[in-house]
């Protein structure tokens, strides 16, 4: 089975490469995914029978400000990418790495907030999630065999933040685990939306903890943060997506537990 994946020298690209067999991982400068006569090119000469679209501009901020290259990556990419498997393979599975960022958030306490299912209405508040939601769009009116996958996770490595928050929640895996999610739903031939995360909601500094290195994050609320930040948007406090179509993964289960199931 030839594979393609783009982004794979991300956070979570480098874990899903190493569920895969000699998989293809083409650079940006191999195949600029905003250009849509090279995404030809490189998908009319690999044809391939598995595309896992990772590749996007997702720093939040950076896309707030630079909204035009943001939707080149983000939107433009991933119609050139599903237009070129429509048109070179059409019966290529085409996986495409959405995002929680497609919900807003909710303002409200942990105990009344509710978690996002897959059926939930997309209602972003960041242009990141926005283009996210364009994305899923193009793939889900694409006449391939699609999987979308809306994954909550956070990289396996010390975290970048000298503080973290104590009052904003959300069910967070690491990259790794996800990895082996989303290779055990392809692996499973199901297809449509699915919501990939933990079975616990903790806080961001909770989350921080569990990261290697990090026993220097100091706790950060959000009413500190703001006073730093007057300019800052609102921040949610409760960012949780639940499954009715897969099952949720455990923070605290080592990797090679997953993979010895």
């Amino acid at each position: 089975m030839k594979v393609i994946i783009t982004g794979a020298s991300g956070i979570l690209g480098r874990e899903v490469v190493k569920w895969f067999h000699n998989p293809i991982t083409p650079t940006h400068s191999q195949m600029p995914i905003e250009d849509k006569d090279k995404v030809n090119r490189v998908i009319e000469d690999i044809k391939p029978d598995l595309l896992i679209h990772l590749a996007a501009t997702v720093d939040m901020n950076v896309c707030e400000v630079n909204k035009e290259e943001t939707w080149k990556i983000n939107v433009n990419g991933t119609e050139n990418l599903v237009d070129a498997c429509m048109r070179f393979c059409p019966k290529c599975r085409f996986v495409y790495m959405s995002s929680p960022s497609v919900f807003e958030g909710e303002y409200v306490k942990e105990e009344t907030a509710k978690p996002k299912e897959e059926n939930h209405y997309m209602n972003t508040d960041r242009f990141y999630g926005y283009t996210k939601s364009i994305g899923e769009i193009i793939v889900k009116r694409s006449s391939l065999t699609w999987i979308i996958i809306r994954g909550q996770f956070r990289a396996r490595a010390p975290y970048k933040h000298p503080k973290a928050f104590i009052e904003r929640y959300g069910n967070f895996i690491f990259s790794d685990q996800l990895a082996f999610g989303i290779k055990e739903i392809i692996d499973s031939n199901k297809t449509g939306i699915f919501h990939l995360g933990g079975n616990k909601v903790i806080s961001m500094f909770e989350v921080a903890k569990r990261c290697p290195n990090s026993a220097h994050v100091e706790p950060l609320t959000i009413q500190e943060f703001q006073k730093e930040n007057p300019d800052a948007r609102k921040l949610p406090k409760f960012a949780v997506i639940k499954s009715t179509r897969w099952k949720e993964y455990d923070i605290d289960t080592p990797i090679e537990e997953y993979k010895n199931e």
